[in-house]
């Protein structure tokens, strides 16, 4: 599925039609830096039942958001060196918990990745935004 944004507010709809696509439980955001990954997260959090404060998490490389259906943990690891660092805080633990993990720069631990998930990557072209969905 794509998707032409061309204002902050079309968002919403575009994460409802996202949403009712979902089968796994593992989402892969893709895009350069400023893209609109996190922004786009907030959005699908927000329209998945979250009240929390929702916050970008590269300096904590984790945060952890309730939903009516449970957990979200979102990553953000930019920062991350190796796999071998997602390793040690117990990245497996989360991928395998059953609860959906939003992963930033999933590039960096691309050998440790369930074979099922999804992918949404952001295009930023101008104030324009293209959202694929896989």
């Amino acid at each position: 599925m794509e998707f032409q944004i061309h204002s902050i507010e079309e968002l919403n709809s575009v994460a409802q039609e996202i949403i009712s696509q979902l089968q796994q439980k593992i989402i892969l955001f893709e895009g350069e830096m400023g893209a609109g990954k996190t922004t786009f997260i907030k959005v699908l959090l927000q329209e998945m039942g979250s009240t929390d404060e929702i916050s970008s998490p590269t300096f904590s490389i984790v945060n952890e958001y309730e939903i009516p259906e449970g957990k979200v943990f979102h990553f953000d690891l930019y920062r991350i060196k190796s796999e071998e660092e997602a390793l040690d805080f117990g990245i497996e633990e989360y991928l395998y918990s059953g609860h959906y993990c939003f992963i930033e720069w999933p590039d960096k631990i691309s050998d440790l990745l369930p074979e099922k998930h999804h992918t949404i990557k952001i295009i930023a072209e101008g104030n324009q935004r293209t959202i694929i969905f896989v």
